[in-house]
């Protein structure tokens, strides 16, 4: 009789112990802070600019608007779109796959490799040589089959092939507020692409 009470007794207390951790898992979900979805984040004049400034390197190219939406949500998912000094070694300790430690600088988050430290600094001359090296390693007409993180992927060589595919909404949000709204590059996908 004893251990039926005492049986009841610790059933009753588990299901008080789950109703507690659940009530604190829904608190701290509801308040804590959100971030918002790219798309929805609120953009510096410097951001907006380098954004632009991307834009304008590939239309001096001659590239799609695909294309140049394309870089602009590399450079979002590389720096935030800032022109950064440093990169994963400072923050984060990255190597290359080598060992060496990574060496990226700038809106593309581009190593030794890429070029000089002031150009790889330079918006507009980071952005060409991110275009120069889409070309050559995504050529048309298998660039417009792509979407546009593997394109991404293929240029920059991210360890995470998907890594791109969450900012694709907000630069194609960006670059049609940069160009006053007209601008709907091909392979503009409805889907995640809502408003805020």
């Amino acid at each position: 009789m004893r251990s039926s009470a005492a049986s009841r007794i610790q059933t009753v207390l588990a299901g008080l112990v789950t109703v507690a951790v659940v009530a604190v898992i829904a608190v701290v979900v509801l308040f804590s802070p959100q971030e918002s979805p790219p798309e929805c984040r609120s953009w510096t004049a410097e951001q907006r600019e380098n954004a632009a400034t991307v834009i304008r390197a590939g239309q001096d190219l001659g590239l799609s608007e695909r294309d140049q939406t394309i870089a602009v949500m590399t450079a979002m998912g590389e720096s935030s779109l800032r022109n950064l000094d440093y990169g994963d070694w400072e923050t984060s300790g990255v190597r290359n796959p080598d060992g060496s430690p990574t060496t990226s600088v700038g809106l593309f988050q581009q190593q030794d490799e890429w070029g000089p430290r002031d150009a790889r600094m330079d918006p507009y001359t980071a952005a060409t040589m991110f275009y120069r090296a889409m070309l050559a390693e995504v050529p048309e007409p298998e660039r417009l089959a792509m979407e546009p993180t593997l394109v991404a992927h293929r240029t920059q060589i991210n360890a995470q092939p998907d890594h791109y595919a969450p900012y694709w909404p907000a630069a194609v949000a960006l670059a049609a507020e940069l160009a006053g709204g007209e601008r709907a590059p091909a392979g503009t996908d409805a889907a995640g692409s809502g408003g805020c």
